[in-house]
């Protein structure tokens, strides 16, 4: 049986199936802006949002998955070849996007039957809006420094993104790395600064926590030694409120560090209710998941990959846990217990000819899909229409103990 500890050996698992995907048009469109606040200090004069009840996520329209007896070895009945892509245009329904950059980060966006999302594109640091069968619109380009592993790097809309439509993104510049607030129609603000910056090391990840708050996972510039120090922002879990102040309930009144103990964190996801948060980090020797408490260290990992398939981002949902990789190219779904162990082996789904290749972002559409981004333009090998943003449907999954 499996506990808080860690597999010996790398986890293998069947291929992905990808389903059709009925896409609804949606013609809601976001206000871009564009700054250059490399040197902007964060404003001293702002004041805390109140405090606002998490809204439900989004729960767009989804694919039939198949008979009852479907399983990941045998599609559903009806299930047709997928034709290569002609230029930009893919010909997979489960692709919402072409031709991006990049996308190190997504976004679901609550509302309306069919899915869109936000993509964040770490070199160019543009965040786009995208859905099925329209191009995509630019909410905000920000400025970023995209050397090494920074750039944008993270991505998370407001917990109370249908009031306030509020966006925020993790990003490098050329001192430091931050925090920033998107808002439509006005220029991005930083919100969290003083994040250390190395020649390695600079990947951050956001997340709402779905309490309120926003949770930051950071690099540790690299610099091993910055992971424990209490004094620093690098490698840490992070939580914050809307305007970047420390979060209310945090271990420590007045500081926004949770734990520390991170290298290079992939991703950082919270279950529907908040209970349960997980990152993901790349550490030197394997890659790591950790579950999060808060005022206590990282300690011992909840699940470990001694190959390094290269894990990214992640989505827990009420009974798995799903985790992308940019170096293997799959998503790798753990069954999760109510006490946040894991039940059996990883299921391994969208890899090789199933998949999309390198993955990064990855968010929750719902109990049954998951919203991804592709970076094979980023040392990959990329078809024409990439990169792109898709969704993978989960199948039901058993482990055993």
């Amino acid at each position: 049986m499996f506990g808080h500890r860690s597999s010996p050996s790398r986890p293998r698992g069947a291929a992905n199936l990808r389903y059709p995907l009925a896409v609804l048009a949606v013609g809601v469109l976001l206000t871009s802006g564009c700054a250059d606040f490399e040197d902007q200090a964060a404003p001293e004069n702002w004041q805390s949002q109140a405090q606002l009840t998490p809204e439900a996520g989004p729960q767009p329209q989804l694919p039939e998955q198949g008979g009852q007896g479907s399983t990941p070895q045998s599609p559903p009945s009806g299930q047709r070849s997928i034709p290569p892509p002609q230029g930009c245009k893919d010909f997979d329904p489960t692709v919402l996007a072409t031709c991006l950059d990049t996308v190190s980060a997504v976004a679901a966006l609550p509302g309306g039957a069919a899915p869109s999302a936000l993509a964040a594109e770490r070199k160019s640091g543009r965040i786009l809006q995208v859905e099925k069968d329209s191009d995509p619109n630019v909410l905000s380009t920000l400025r970023v420094d995209s050397s090494g592993d920074g750039g944008l790097t993270g991505l998370a809309l407001s917990p109370s993104y249908t009031e306030d439509q509020l966006v925020y993104a993790y990003i490098t510049t050329r001192t430091e790395n931050q925090v920033v607030r998107v808002a439509p129609g006005q220029p991005p603000k930083p919100v969290l600064t003083g994040i250390p910056k190395g020649a390695t090391g600079n990947r951050g990840v956001l997340a709402s926590d779905n309490k309120g708050a926003l949770l930051v996972a950071t690099g540790n510039a690299g610099d091993p030694g910055a992971a424990g120090n209490p004094k620093s922002l690098a490698g840490k879990v992070l939580r914050i409120d809307g305007s970047g102040n420390p979060a209310e309930g945090n271990p420590k009144p007045g500081s926004p560090i949770v734990s520390g103990g991170l290298h290079s964190p992939g991703g950082v996801c919270a279950n529907k209710d908040g209970s349960q948060a997980w990152v993901t980090d790349r550490a030197p020797d394997e890659d790591k998941l950790y579950q999060v408490e808060m005022g206590k260290s990282l300690g011992d990992p909840a699940w470990t990959w001694p190959g390094r398939p290269g894990v990214a981002g992640c989505a827990a949902s009420e009974s798995s846990l799903s985790v992308a990789t940019s170096g293997a190219g799959n998503v790798q779904s753990l069954t999760l217990r109510p006490d946040g162990t894991f039940q059996g082996q990883p299921q391994v789904i969208a890899d090789g000819d199933d998949g999309y290749g390198k993955l990064s972002g990855m968010d929750l559409l719902s109990e049954q899909a998951i919203l991804v981004g592709t970076v094979n333009k980023d040392g990959g090998q990329p078809i024409s229409s990439d990169d792109r943003v898709a969704i993978i449907i989960r199948q039901p999954q058993g482990g055993a103990d």
